[in-house]
């Protein structure tokens, strides 16, 4: 199946261009060879330890989702045999394709590639042409090569090698029991040159038959999760296809509509109408499309296409309004300038504030806002 997302051109409420992603949609029973579903496993302490931030899952499954490859669960486990082993059991029980990163190098706790071959129950081989690249690497650059290095070299016997383009550890891919397990380094530019140049050609070989989803984001302002929730609660109680997730922002709420269809046009048709309902009962909040573009954004563009510009005076947030406002290129056209009128002088020397108004109702009120 594809899913297609939906971007905001940069003004409000204009119909968004879409771009498309793949998704695989698949009976429950699945042909010998033919990838349902993926699993990432990160391994490595240090991401459990929040030492380094885990950015190889999300690039991965980014990447198998553009190569209609959905993944349904990712894990992290640390450089323990018996947890990682765990955590490829559990993988093996429910999904078809796992994919293995980190702890491919030379150091005795880099376990991946041992643990692996003890579940597949298949021996480890050195790769030749990678051994060779090991040693070339050592001669040019004028070092002693320990015992350890020719472990960067080793993939599993009968399955697949992918090549190390910028790195020494090769990949290595096994399919056993209709599961394809493929091992990755965890460095990102080695992991994501193999990705682009081996893994994915490998597994676009594999991906089956495709269905049709379409995703549209409509975004909301001015209303809290919990009402407009409550609001849409029929809809939402009674979804099917096209499906509603809400999602809470900072000040902002969004709904997510997918429908599923064997035509592109039959998910637009399935979008419009639940569109329709839903703007008919919580359009007063809504202000674009779009799962990435922001307030500011579509502000910004209202405020280009209509010639208008703005300027700000500003007290508790310290100058955030502005700074938020001229984020964006161009802001010349649009924005003026603005003030930060702190103390109770600056309010009234520099914003002519009536004293007598401050005195009333304080600096913090709406009546000195306006």
């Amino acid at each position: 199946m594809y899913l297609r997302i939906h971007l905001l051109k940069q003004n409000n409420k204009q119909k968004p261009e879409t771009i498309v992603l793949g998704f695989l949609f698949f009976e429950k029973e699945c042909k010998e060879g033919e990838i349902m579903n993926a699993e990432i496993i990160a391994v490595g302490t240090e991401l459990l330890m929040g030492q380094i931030v885990n950015t190889n899952s999300a690039y991965l499954a980014q990447e198998l989702a553009k190569n209609s490859i959905p993944t349904y669960y990712q894990q992290v486990v640390g450089d323990n045999e018996e947890r990682m082993l765990e955590a490829i059991e559990l993988a093996a029980s429910r999904s078809e394709l796992i994919i293995l990163t980190g702890g491919l190098g030379p150091t005795t706790d880099d376990i991946t590639k041992q643990v692996l071959a003890r579940f597949l129950e298949v021996k480890l081989v050195e790769d030749e042409a990678a051994l060779q690249k090991v040693i070339d690497f050592h001669v040019r650059s004028h070092r002693d090569m320990s015992e350890n290095n020719r472990r960067q070299a080793l993939a599993f016997e009968g399955g697949t090698v992918f090549k190390n383009h910028n790195g020494l550890a090769v990949g290595c891919g096994f399919e056993k029991d209709g599961r394809q397990f493929i091992v990755l380094p965890g460095p990102p530019n080695e992991l994501k040159m193999m990705m682009q140049k081996e893994v994915l050609p490998f597994l676009r070989k594999k991906v089956g038959k495709v269905d049709l989803f379409e995703s549209r984001y409509l975004r909301f302002f001015g209303i809290g999760e919990s009402r407009l929730v409550t609001i849409l609660e029929d809809l939402i109680e009674g979804q099917t296809n096209p499906t509603i997730a809400p999602y809470a922002g900072k000040f902002e709420v969004m709904l997510r509509l997918t429908a599923n269809g064997e035509t592109e046009e039959e998910c637009t048709e399935l979008l419009d109408g639940m569109e329709l309902l839903i703007q008919s009962q919580v359009g007063e909040f809504f202000y674009g499309y779009g799962d990435h573009n922001t307030l500011q954004e579509v502000t910004v563009d209202l405020l280009k296409e209509s010639g208008l510009t703005i300027a700000c005076a500003e007290s508790l947030t310290g100058g955030l309004f502005a700074a938020s406002v001229v984020a964006f290129e161009g802001s010349s056209s649009y924005f003026q300038g603005g003030t930060v009128a702190y103390q109770r002088e600056a309010k009234e020397t520099q914003l002519g504030i009536d004293s007598t108004l401050l005195d009333q109702y304080g600096m913090v009120s709406a009546e000195c806002a306006k």
